[in-house]
């Protein structure tokens, strides 16, 4: 719906004309009291009713805020300029704020802290904000919530286009965050885009799918970011193991790199240096030992060789 701005009067004249018409009317009443006029109380409460309805047209409009003007069902404008103005006392003005505003995605919920053996509760219900649980791509369940701030650029589209554009902008910010985090991996030890290695992305993409959404409602997402974002506590047990597990397995796989490194610097050594010649079965035997050395958990215990080379 295209917009359009409306000028209105300074209201401050106007007050003025309120109060004289106001001394006007008990001006009236002192006369018709004085001369016992009974005619004159209709006129007096004419106009004290005319009187009432003008003060309606009074508007006060504050900085970031706007107010859509409707004369008995039609749009007449758009008021964005800020100070003290007046107009038509029929005209229905409804306020939409165009501040920054923010809010966390997620579902509502109560929790109260209880003495473990009594079982009474000591702290009341306290109304909090918990985050999501969905599925990620692989079907693992998580739980994700995220930070969206958006403004109103557009007042005319959030008042008609939408039955109520601020619970528009929760429903339609939990629906992209839902289908972005089916549409990626947790974690991805490939270094595939993941919710968890490129959170920086992937709040760039919500941000992106959720002006989409919302530029119908005359509203800008500044940014979208995640701010929570764990597996489901049912299997997070066992995702941490899987985790440690990889991390060990990545540790290791380091370490025998590191370790044939060194084993084949050191037979390189010997051999340039020609301090000993070994055999294959010997080289095998201190390639063997040195892997032992150097892949093991625990320091190794030296065994002196008394003998000859070969015993």
């Amino acid at each position: 719906m295209q917009e359009q701005e409306l000028k209105l009067v300074s209201g401050y004249p106007m007050l003025l004309g309120v109060f004289l018409a106001l001394g006007f009317i008990v001006l009236l009443i002192v006369v018709a009291v004085q001369a016992k006029a009974a005619w004159m109380v209709w006129i007096i409460v004419i106009l004290a009713l005319i009187w009432s309805v003008s003060l309606f047209g009074f508007i006060v409009n504050g900085p970031n805020q706007s107010r859509v003007i409707q004369l008995f069902g039609t749009y007449v404008g758009t008021l964005r300029e800020v100070g003290f103005f007046y107009g038509n006392p029929f005209y229905t003005k409804t306020l939409v704020s165009l501040r920054v505003r923010t809010f966390e995605t997620g579902q509502t919920g109560t929790s109260e802290i209880k003495d473990p053996t009594s079982g009474k509760v000591i702290a009341p219900a306290s109304h909090t904000r918990m985050p999501s649980k969905v599925n990620d791509r692989e079907g693992t369940p998580i739980e994700i919530a995220a930070v969206v701030v958006w403004k109103v650029v557009n007042p005319t589209e959030a008042v008609f286009q939408v039955d109520n554009y601020e619970e528009f902008v929760k429903v339609q910010s939990e629906a992209a965050l839902r289908n972005l985090a089916s549409q990626h991996v947790y974690d991805d030890p490939n270094d595939e885009r993941s919710l968890r290695g490129h959170t920086s992305e992937v709040g760039e993409e919500l941000r992106k799918e959720l002006h989409e959404r919302l530029h119908i409602a005359g509203v800008e997402v500044m940014e979208a970011r995640i701010s929570y974002l764990a597996y489901a506590p049912e299997i997070a047990s066992a995702m941490l193991q899987r985790q440690q597990a990889a991390a060990m397995i990545a540790a290791r796989r380091q370490i025998v790199d590191a370790a044939v490194g060194m084993v084949e610097h050191a037979l390189e050594e010997l051999n340039k240096r020609q301090v000993i010649e070994l055999d294959s079965e010997r080289k095998a035997a201190m390639v063997s030992n040195l892997m032992v050395v150097l892949c093991g958990h625990q320091s190794p215990q030296p065994v002196l060789n008394t003998g000859t080379l070969h015993n």
